[in-house]
């Protein structure tokens, strides 16, 4: 199934938008550096995580330059409590590139975009579109589950294929005014009506083109290949646990007999994950022994 710029699932779905959407701040600004910014920080984090972070580091660093300024620990510090913090450090290298290569403007290629570290093609599709209103193809979380729903599946498959990107693409439509639209729209369906779990298909603007309902919602064909996220006893955990110290204490350094009895972790699990932390340049071993923030 394609989609014709004038059809009626476009103008379904956009008006459905602009009535349903929610009122997201980072909606209300054209601002690349924001965009960017909150495209990050959602990545495998809740929305309601995600506001008064991102709010925070506008105001602390509201372009570029000023976080390419800043220290990985206060970027670390910064970042707080939402998940994969290596993200933060990558921010600030991003906002280090903008500056060496950019000028300090985030750029508007989508070349140069994936140029940035951290930066991937979701992300960079992003940009393009919800800042500079630009042609792109959207492919996150949400639009990938919709767009399989509407070719007859319970869920997309667990890694995104060239089939999937290109039937994506035929979605999307050629004008960048109502492009950008459609990519906002779908997106917020996903997370609002098409959900993982549970999708409320009674409220659906568009359930004539969902063929996974006509089939009978079939189950999902990808279960035995996917992997369910724990939280409880991974070195994600641990990692979590460990910087949980330096947060409470950020101008410190401690031995790690400190922080094995601090984060009372076994030895099989706290090993690993101080080494991890350190290569991943989130600590650092000092002259002595111990370990801190990186203050450079």
């Amino acid at each position: 199934m394609t989609m014709p710029e004038n059809s009626s699932l476009y103008h379904d779905l956009t008006n459905w938008f602009a009535s349903e959407a929610r009122p997201l701040p980072w909606r209300q600004t054209r601002d690349p550096w924001a965009i960017l910014l909150c495209e990050v920080m959602s990545q495998q984090t809740p929305v309601s995580r995600v506001e008064p972070t991102w709010q925070a580091w506008l105001e602390r660093w509201p372009t570029p330059t000023d976080l390419a300024a800043a220290t990985p620990a206060d970027v670390l510090l910064a970042w707080d409590r939402m998940g994969y913090p290596r993200r933060a450090l990558r921010l600030r290298e991003c906002a280090q590139a903008i500056v060496q290569q950019f000028a300090g403007n985030v750029p508007r290629q989508r070349e140069d975009l994936l140029s940035l570290p951290g930066i991937g093609p979701y992300t960079a599709d992003a940009v393009l579109a919800f800042a500079y209103e630009d042609y792109s193809v959207v492919l996150d979380t949400n639009i990938r589950r919709v767009l399989a729903r509407w070719h007859g599946e319970a869920l997309p498959a667990p890694t995104q294929t060239q089939a999937e990107r290109n039937r994506a693409s035929s979605f999307v439509p050629t004008d960048p005014a109502q492009a950008w639209r459609w990519n906002a729209a779908i997106m917020e369906f996903g997370a609002l009506v098409c959900t993982a779990r549970n999708p409320r298909c009674e409220e659906c603007p568009v359930v004539d083109v969902c063929e996974w309902k006509k089939a009978g919602y079939p189950a999902d064909a990808y279960a035995p290949t996917r992997t369910t996220q724990k939280w409880v006893g991974t070195n994600r955990q641990a990692r979590g646990m460990i910087m949980k110290i330096f947060r409470a204490q950020p101008s410190q350094s401690f031995a790690e007999e400190t922080l094995i009895a601090r984060s009372q972790l076994p030895s099989q699990r706290f090993t690993p994950a101080l080494s991890g932390l350190v290569s991943d340049g989130l600590l650092v071993q000092t002259k002595a022994g111990h370990y801190r923030l990186p203050h450079n």
